[in-house]
Formats: C-alpha cells, structure tokens, sequence
C-alpha cells in the first residue's frame, strides 16, 4: 500500500520540476494534485493497451494518483491499472490507488443478456440479495461489497487497497427512502471498517455524482454530516478507535462548481457546501470530471481563462479545478500518453490561490 515513506520518496523525486502545492497531504503521506482516471473507453484489448501506455507515462513522470472501479470497462480498467503497477519504474508504495464497489460489474465484455448475467453470476450464489439489487444495477449491501473488494484486490494484483469508494449511493435513493440508504451506508462501512482492521483497504470514501452537490430536499440529496456520522458509529460497532474514512469524490470543474457555490449541508455554524465541509471535517476530497469528459479542453468561459495559469485550455481547466479549496487531487481521465503528457504538464504553473479562486464567483 501507499506509505508515507513512499509518497514523501515520490515527491522528492519528482517536486522540483512542480509548481508549489502540487503534491498535498493526505493521510500521513502525500498524493500528486493531479491524478489519472479509467472511467471512458470501450471494452477492448486495444483501449486497454492505451490506457497501459498512459497509465505508466503518468506514474513515471509526476502522477502517483490512480482511480478506477470494478464496472468501468467490464473490470478491465482495473485489470490494466494492476498491469501497469507493475510495469511502471515506480514502487508500489509511492503510488495511491483508489478503486470503488456498488454498480454490478459485467467481466471483459458486456454480455448479451445482462439480467441473465446478474442472477447467474451474483443473485443465485447468493453473493447479492435480490431485494438489494436497485435499477438492476447497483447493490451496496455489505455481502456484496465483500465479494466486489475481494474481486477488485485481484484484479489490480494488490494486498491493499488505499481507497476505497462506496460508488454513488444516492442511485439508492431510487427505490429507498433516506433514511434507509444512511442505514444501508453505515452496515456498508462497517463491514469495510473490518476489512480496514483486516489490512485488505487502508481508507474508504464515498464516490457520487451530485448528492453532496444539490440543494437540501433534492431527490439525489444525501447530507455529508450525516454520512460522516453513520461512518463514525460504523467504527465503533466494528472496535476501531477511529473510523477510516477518509474522502470523498464528486465532479467539480468550471461549469459544475456546485461543490462550492451550494450550500446544502447543515452544521452549528450554518449550512457549508461539499467543499467547505469537507475541509473542515479533515476529509480529503478527489474531484472527477475535472475538464468534463474533455469538453472543457476546447474552450473555457473566457473571464475564467484568464485568470488561470497554463500553456493549454485543459490545463488551465485543470488549474481551476485544483485551485478550489479542500481539494487534494483533481482527476482527469487519459488513455493516451500525450494526454497524459500534456495534463501532468498542468502542474507546473501554480493554482489560484483562495483569494483569487472567490474572485471567478463574484
């Protein structure tokens, strides 16, 4: 797993050619504030090779975040992730890798009958209980996170897992009431607080798309401080003296800044947004879609661009996106090695600071 001697070994190597902040804190070590992302790209052997070439240019020149999931790709986005771990010129102690369990995951292609699929391979076995199934695609019951983590740790080749994500929840809140899905969450946390105790995970997290994001009373609103506290007690059931929960992920860019602008959760000191409450709560946060799925690479609103530092619209879509505060890494998902070449080169300017980052809102 990523240690403190191997993240801070990482950042003595490579640091002088960043610009400040770039490698932060987190845990008791450090991570790049810019890391790679699997998520796009169709199940193929020949994506896969591109994801592999881009994945050890990153881990090689600066870049020693790496997120995935199980579903992305048909498992094979964690499959190549675990080939280019051991591939790369790096150590594997230099390099946190974050993965995530909820969505049922198909193996290698999609097949032709995805529902015949689910019932074969997880509902029959008993390894997902019929009435966890929500949309016939996500499970967060804790018999299922168990088989998802166990699948995921050979899948990359590891022993531990750094981070581990429960993957967007609030796609419970479907066919649930809130209520039930904090209840959900909390036996999902404890079971993954055992196998933080077990070794098998160091952190975990919750990854979504917009539950952290929405106005209170939203149909996808789940409220951070009552996650935070279902992870807390989730530790005390399991005999942890602290909880290892660690982080969150949610989009934040240019054109999704709800992260920063929404204040939806509730504290003594007033309603704070995802980020501010983050930050406070000691919480680590990971942004995704971080130039949105590329778009942002092509043109930026041009009050914003110029503001930022960066040879390239991406890169300084980048720079937003690490400049809000409480962020630890952005993520910007690349399958080729100039991609990745020409994100990692975004670290070399320095970010906004906080001044300037409220200024972009005023």
């Amino acid at each position: 797993m990523a240690t403190s001697s191997g993240t801070w070994s990482y950042r003595d190597r490579f640091h002088e050619s960043f610009g400040r902040t770039y490698f932060r804190r987190f845990g008791d070590g450090l991570v790049s504030s810019i890391g790679i992302g699997t998520y796009l790209g169709d199940p193929t052997d020949a994506v896969d090779e591109q994801y592999h070439e881009a994945l050890v240019t990153g881990l090689e020149n600066g870049i020693d975040a790496v997120d995935t999931a199980i579903n992305y790709r048909c498992q094979r986005s964690e499959r190549v992730v675990g080939r280019a771990l051991a591939d790369a010129d790096i150590e594997r102690e230099e390099v946190v890798v974050a993965t995530k369990g909820g969505f049922v995951p198909f193996d290698g292609e999609r097949p032709d009958d995805p529902g015949q699929y689910v019932l074969d391979e997880f509902v029959e076995p008993g390894i997902l209980p019929r009435d966890a199934l929500v949309r016939g695609t996500h499970c967060i019951h804790p018999d299922f996170v168990d088989d998802q983590l166990d699948r995921s740790l050979e899948n990359l080749g590891l022993d531990t897992i750094d981070l581990y994500y429960v993957h967007n929840p609030e796609t419970q809140l479907a066919e649930r009431s809130r209520e039930a899905v904090y209840d959900q969450l909390e036996a999902a946390f404890e079971r993954l607080e055992e196998r933080a105790a077990a070794g098998d995970i160091n952190h975990y997290g919750v990854a979504t798309w917009d539950c952290f994001r929405v106005p209170r009373g939203a149909d996808s609103y789940l409220s951070l401080p009552e996650v935070v506290t279902r992870a807390r007690e989730a530790a005390d059931s399991a005999g942890n003296t602290a909880t290892h929960f660690r982080a969150i992920q949610l989009p934040f860019n240019v054109v999704m800044a709800d992260a920063f602008t929404v204040e939806a959760h509730e504290t003594p000191e007033g309603d704070k947004s995802a980020l501010a409450f983050a930050n406070d709560a000691g919480l680590d946060v990971f942004t995704s879609a971080s130039i949105a799925q590329g778009e942002l690479a092509e043109r930026l609103p041009d009050e914003v661009a110029a503001r930022l530092q960066g040879d390239t619209t991406a890169q300084r879509a980048i720079n937003f996106a690490r400049s809000a505060p409480g962020v630890t890494c952005s993520l910007v998902g690349a399958k080729s090695a100039d991609h990745v070449a020409e994100n990692v080169a975004a670290g070399t300017f320095d970010p906004l600071g906080a001044d300037a980052f409220d200024a972009v809102f005023e």
